[in-house]
């Protein structure tokens, strides 16, 4: 592909930081939920126990760093144990299915991010990526997610489709929360936003060859400065064991050694981390993000967010 001259690099997570629906999706009453609305409940799998310690837990490697997808992967573990003996293997299938297509449903990127992933598209000179441990059909959806906006995207590694101006027609409405995208932006032909997924790379995020297949992926040249906004699976949801304080720890040291690496420069960081009691609160979202909109701009403009004056 082409080589991108930059001279920012944004990064975004996308589960508990640009979405912040998918951990709440995994709390114990939603998660209860929907298993015995998609069905999982009646082939035995009916508690979050279950869900996250015999499905989720053993699959997860498999699931998130190889192309096979959370749909295929469940299906084959409810088979393997024997969690529904007597039911068909399209049955199983089909339900996992449903459940899959639920939780994507409930994983929308929060409204209160569109306008500044518009001033990012229409900035020349940033490049943003969104990076993520997940399972293959997430690629898509996050883009879909992006086109809904108007706002380009694109796997990492794929060849560019056409560009098209901002302010074409077909912008939807505004959310409740939103506000407009700088004015700037809008006769601004817009650059897309990157998708980097373990499922599609084949390394999570905390791997160093992540994130020098993203660079190669991009051939990015002259960066000089890269911001990182992530919450290193802090946001997770009860029994979700990728939310295991000791790990997310690891986590976080290993991602930020491997990006500097890969980029042979300094990493800024903004842990988008929501205490406990504060995750299913809205208002505390819209002012984590609010904080951390305002901190991006800062280092857009001036090169750091250091200063953490709202």
């Amino acid at each position: 592909m082409t080589p991108l001259s930059t001279a920012k690099l944004v990064i975004f997570d996308y589960s508990g930081a640009l979405s912040l629906e998918a951990p709440q999706f995994g709390r114990p009453a939603n998660l209860v939920r929907a298993l015995a609305e998609s069905g999982l409940a009646k082939l035995g799998v009916a508690t979050p126990e279950t869900f996250w310690g015999k499905i989720v837990g053993p699959t997860w490697t498999l699931g998130s760093t190889t192309a096979i997808g959370y749909k295929c992967v469940m299906a084959q573990r409810i088979e393997a144990l024997g969690l529904a003996p007597g039911v068909a293997g399209a049955e199983i299938a089909a339900t996992s299915s449903r459940f899959v297509d639920l939780y994507l449903d409930h994983s929308r990127i929060d409204p209160r991010w569109r306008p500044m992933l518009e001033n990012l598209a229409g900035d020349p000179g940033a490049c943003v990526v969104i990076a993520t441990d997940h399972y293959a059909e997430a690629t898509e959806t996050i883009i879909r997610y992006l086109h809904s906006w108007d706002i380009p995207a694109r796997k990492t590694g794929e060849e560019a489709e056409p560009r098209f101006p901002a302010g074409n027609g077909r912008r939807p409405p505004f959310e409740k929360g939103e506000t407009a995208p700088d004015s700037s932006v809008k006769n601004r032909e817009l650059s897309p936003l990157f998708i980097a997924n373990s499922a599609d790379i084949g390394f999570w995020k905390a791997d160093r060859r992540f994130w020098e297949t993203v660079r190669l992926q991009l051939a990015i040249t002259a960066i000089r400065s890269v911001l990182l906004i992530d919450d290193f699976g802090f946001n997770e949801g009860q029994g979700d064991s990728y939310g295991e304080r000791a790990r997310v720890e690891a986590r976080q040291e290993k991602t930020l050694t491997g990006l500097e690496k890969a980029f042979q420069t300094a990493i800024e960081t903004i842990p988008f981390f929501l205490k406990s009691g504060e995750q299913d609160r809205e208002e505390v979202g819209a002012e984590r993000i609010a904080e951390t909109v305002r901190r991006i701009d800062r280092f857009l403009n001036s090169g750091g967010v250091t200063n953490n004056a709202p």
